[in-house]
């Protein structure tokens, strides 16, 4: 018997001995209710900052990544700092999934007037872009805003013979207005929590 209701969970520990106890000890809580995880989602994987040097010494590749909440979380180094950070992008099923979603809705709307495709499409993108605009994820944004705006042009073109004469010039100036540029939506975690002066924080 499994959970009635999947839940998914993250769990870091900084030594790899106290995350399998706790595995060992969370299965044996979970039997004693007829309970398990399921064996094809539970892992332990190395992750965290000390990750990418230790696997370097040992002579092995990159740390393992892991996708949770839309996001494949990815052990990185900032660029400037040198520090380590974790990256998210998108998860590529999930990117595919939605571009699929949104060609399907944008062909069912070919032949409603552009002052109204154009709203609903500025309205679908921003969604994205406000869950999806995190820092280090502007390459999938931008892949994103790319293919949709690739799918309304192929739209707009088959509407009908006259359609097809849409010149890319007027097509760039319908995408100016209606479209949003791929641009990060949520601030750095140190942006997140301020430190004032007087040693006092507050939540931006």
């Amino acid at each position: 018997m499994r959970f009635p209701r999947a839940t998914h969970r993250i769990m870091g520990f900084q030594d790899r001995d106290d995350a399998e106890l706790f595995l060992q000890q969370l299965k044996e809580r979970l039997a004693k209710f007829g309970l398990e995880m399921h064996p094809e989602k539970t892992r332990l994987i190395e992750f965290g900052r000390f990750a990418i040097s230790n696997r370097k010494k040992r002579g092995e590749g990159k740390p393992e990544t892991f996708d949770f909440l839309g996001f494949t979380h990815i052990c990185a180094t900032a660029i400037k700092t040198k520090r380590f950070v974790v990256r998210r992008k998108t998860i590529a099923k999930r990117l595919r999934a939605k571009l699929k979603e949104v060609r399907e809705e944008i062909i069912k709307r070919m032949h409603v007037p552009v002052p109204e495709q154009g709203p609903w499409l500025r309205t679908v993108i921003n969604g994205h872009f406000n869950y999806y605009g995190v820092p280090g994820n502007g390459r999938s944004l931008n892949a994103f805003r790319t293919q949709v705006v690739r799918s309304w042009l192929w739209a707009l073109r088959h509407r009908s013979h006259k359609a097809r004469s849409l010149t890319w010039g007027r097509f760039k100036r319908l995408v100016a207005t209606w479209i949003p540029t791929a641009k990060r939506r949520h601030p750095y975690p140190n942006e997140r929590l301020h430190v004032s002066t007087q040693g006092r924080s507050r939540m931006r």
